[in-house]
């Protein structure tokens, strides 16, 4: 038979529990967005030119759009064209491939590709978190396979990896 003391016991633990329960509160956000949304609602987000000497006819709107979606896909501010609270502006100043192993018998066996943009992020909310900087990524493919073969593949995964760095610099805040 159980006791009492036992049964006053049990009442007062689910008692504290559900207390310290309802008292606390644990927010966390899974976007990596660090934004306060009462005094930030917009992003004005311009369209990168090419400024690279070199190019790739499909690199630029790849890019612009794939900024894009990584702020709408992973914030709650509504995107204009113009007047945004956050304003992220820029070019695409250099995609360039160069020599980056060689192989035994003197040739080359990788070659690096590259993609550099210039960005010039405003806070209107924060002017001290403004900044101008360059972000680069880049891919290595094999020198055995054809540019043109590997292209899209390569861009593409550098201007995600582009994306990711300026939405960590812009609104992450790590």
């Amino acid at each position: 038979m159980v006791s009492a003391r036992w049964h006053i016991t049990m009442l007062l633990s689910f008692c504290i529990v559900v207390m310290l329960l309802s008292s606390c509160s644990i927010s966390y956000k899974f976007n990596g967005a660090s934004i306060d949304y009462t005094k930030t609602k917009t992003i004005q987000i311009s369209d990168f030119p090419i400024r690279s000497s070199y190019v790739w006819g499909p690199m630029a709107p790849l890019f612009n759009n794939t900024l894009k979606d990584e702020f709408a896909n992973h914030t709650h501010l509504a995107q204009v064209k113009r007047n945004g609270d956050m304003k992220i502006e820029g070019e695409i100043t250099q995609y360039a491939q160069r020599n980056k192993s060689v192989s035994s018998q003197g040739y080359s066996a990788q070659t690096e590709l590259s993609m550099t943009v210039n960005v010039r992020f405003t806070n209107n909310a924060n002017h001290s978190n403004d900044f101008e900087k360059q972000f680069t990524a880049t891919s290595t493919y094999e020198t055995t396979k054809n540019l043109n073969s590997v292209q899209e593949e390569l861009v593409t995964q550098m201007v995600k990896d582009l994306s990711d760095q300026i939405f960590n610099a812009t609104v992450a805040n790590w």
